[in-house]
């Protein structure tokens, strides 16, 4: 069974996701309103990217990780738990799990920089869960969600 998502602040993360075999999501600039960055953490490996929406490369990933990168495990632990994040990446931590934590564990074994072409799918449904902000409240099913099954009828 799992656990509903806890409440996060969407201003540092705004986008984060368990899938095709990495932890990734959109990181917002420190510095630049306009800017933000597309990193992600493949499992088992710790190969790690960051790059900016238009696909220049993160100024602080040399090597190491970026700041991004722990920002990003930061809120993944937030909204899917620590255990399951650290699963998910075959990461072994014990006791209490964060994404500092994780991080570090993973910067032990000396990631390497892996490629960016991930990045254009991951800002796309960046963009794509935007726009489901951008709808007026409605409780009319939308198309594209039918499907998923209904949860159980409605009396």
């Amino acid at each position: 069974m799992l656990l509903p998502a806890r409440p996060r602040k969407l201003a540092k993360v705004p986008f984060v996701e368990l899938t095709d075999g990495r932890v990734q999501g959109v990181v917002s600039s420190g510095s630049d309103l306009g800017r933000v960055y597309v990193s992600s953490v493949e499992a088992s490996s710790y190969a790690f990217s960051c790059s900016t929406n238009n696909n220049r490369p993160c100024g602080g990933a040399r090597g190491t990780f970026c700041n991004h990168i722990p920002a990003l495990l930061n809120e993944a632990v937030l909204q899917y738990g620590g255990e399951r994040v650290a699963r998910y990446l075959r990461v072994d931590v014990a006791d209490e799990v964060t994404g500092q934590l994780i991080a570090l564990e993973m910067s032990n074994t000396q990631p390497t920089p892996a490629d960016s072409s991930a990045a254009a799918t991951v800002f796309s449904r960046f963009l794509r869960h935007l726009a489901y902000l951008e709808l007026t409240p409605t409780t009319a099913p939308l198309p594209e969600m039918q499907w998923f099954p209904p949860t159980r009828a409605v009396v």
